[in-house]
């Protein structure tokens, strides 16, 4: 039908609306995709193309995603958090012996002189200080400048961020409670959950992973890992991966300090690597101390089983650590004079006391002697002295030091 023809049936009104419906019909969904009425467009599967995650370190960090580090204080979390940084810009190898991708990288933080702390430490791990990027401040539009705010700045930091040359690889938020501002409740799960959606956004615009650094709430030994990080329960539930770190009191393992994985849902959730924590002279500035991070071996197991073995010792049902058992154990056996070394071991094992916890203890308040060229080992308490004219008492500098050789118990 040619156009005079529908002119004539139409007439020159009824053309004209034709041409307005048929400009007001949406365009063309998409496969896989159609417009709702309301205006939302709706897809199905077939449309969408599947991707691999984006792994720095495969299982532990992953690129566009949200992660969390807790633990107690002193347990090491932003000095692990800079082992990353570390690791990522100088390409050197992750815990797991995995060679990691050289990167840019992203500091933020409020609890740690940047010049005084942050920056030895990445020295003394090994940085690439030309690819590690810190959040100095935001200018307003009036020319005045102000500290970051997480709370309202992440926006323009994914603006800022989109300028570096290959952009960033990983954001390190310390603490990433600020994230939240002061004027969220962040107990509130809502609220907080809210309150962490530019953060999420950042990660996914940017395609970096995110690390949030936070704590633990105090008096929750032995609940469910998650459950123990500071504030509302939302911090875990949207970290796609968290980590937990801490201080190893556990007498059966040589680990002075544990990293767990203690949630994944993009991976496995358990195990982890054991570590330490050292401080030394960087050698380009040996009036600078500066601690970093020793990696161990891998440690199996649930998080939530490791945790309870690592902080078996340093809290207990009765209040009382068990080096402080321990403590108890040696003064109240050793009260009335010197013991055989080995009836006292065997009277601590049957209070529930490890050879390597009494040890430990015995390190601060046993002296111990030698009976004879051919005797076994006496311990007494460091302030009582050795009885000197026994047969067979060989005083050495055990009397002094307390033990054969420093730092070492038979």
């Amino acid at each position: 039908m040619g156009s005079g023809t529908l002119d004539a049936i139409l007439g020159p009104a009824g053309v004209a609306a034709l041409d307005s419906v048929i400009e007001s019909a949406p365009a063309p969904a998409a496969k896989g995709a159609h417009v709702h009425a309301a205006g939302l467009e709706l897809r199905t599967m077939e449309g969408l193309k599947m991707e691999p995650i984006s792994w720095l370190w495969e299982g532990w960090l992953a690129k566009g995603k949200f992660h969390l580090i807790a633990g107690a204080p002193e347990a090491g979390k932003t000095t692990i958090g800079l082992s990353m940084v570390a690791t990522i810009t100088s390409g050197n190898r992750w815990p797991d012996g995995a060679q990691a991708k050289v990167g840019n990288c992203l500091i933020w933080t409020s609890e740690d002189g940047l010049a005084d702390t942050i920056m030895p430490r990445l020295q003394a791990m090994g940085a690439d200080l030309k690819r590690v990027h810190y959040v100095e401040g935001k200018r307003e539009a009036d020319g005045k400048k102000r500290p970051f705010d997480p709370a309202r700045d992440m926006p323009d930091l994914a603006k800022a961020v989109a300028g570096i040359p290959g952009g960033i690889d990983f954001l390190m938020l310390d603490p990433v409670v600020a994230a939240v501002g002061a004027k969220t409740n962040s107990h509130n799960n809502a609220e907080t959950r809210n309150a962490l959606q530019p953060v999420l956004d950042f990660a996914e615009c940017a395609n970096c992973a995110v690390l949030g650094v936070t704590h633990f709430t105090k008096g929750t030994a032995g609940k469910d890992p998650v459950e123990r990080v500071t504030g509302s329960i939302a911090f875990g539930a949207l970290a796609r991966i968290v980590m937990i770190a801490a201080k190893n009191e556990s007498s059966d393992s040589d680990a002075p300090r544990i990293l767990v994985r203690a949630k994944s849902n993009i991976g496995t959730s358990s195990g982890g690597f054991g570590y330490d924590v050292v401080a030394g002279p960087l050698y380009e500035r040996p009036d600078i101390i500066a601690t970093r991070v020793e990696w161990q071996g891998p440690v199996e197991g649930s998080a939530r089983a490791l945790l309870a073995e690592a902080e078996s010792d340093s809290e207990t049902s009765g209040g009382m650590s068990k080096m402080e058992q321990a403590h108890q154990f040696l003064q109240a056996t050793l009260a009335i004079g010197e013991r055989p070394q080995k009836e006292i071991e065997a009277d601590a094992k049957q209070v529930g006391i490890a050879e390597k916890t009494l040890r430990r203890a015995a390190k601060e308040v046993v002296a111990k002697r030698k009976g004879g060229t051919t005797g076994g080992w006496f311990w007494s308490l460091k302030n009582q002295g050795f009885e000197v004219g026994l047969p067979g008492s060989i005083p050495n500098q055990e009397a002094i030091f307390g033990f054969s050789e420093p730092g070492q118990v038979q």
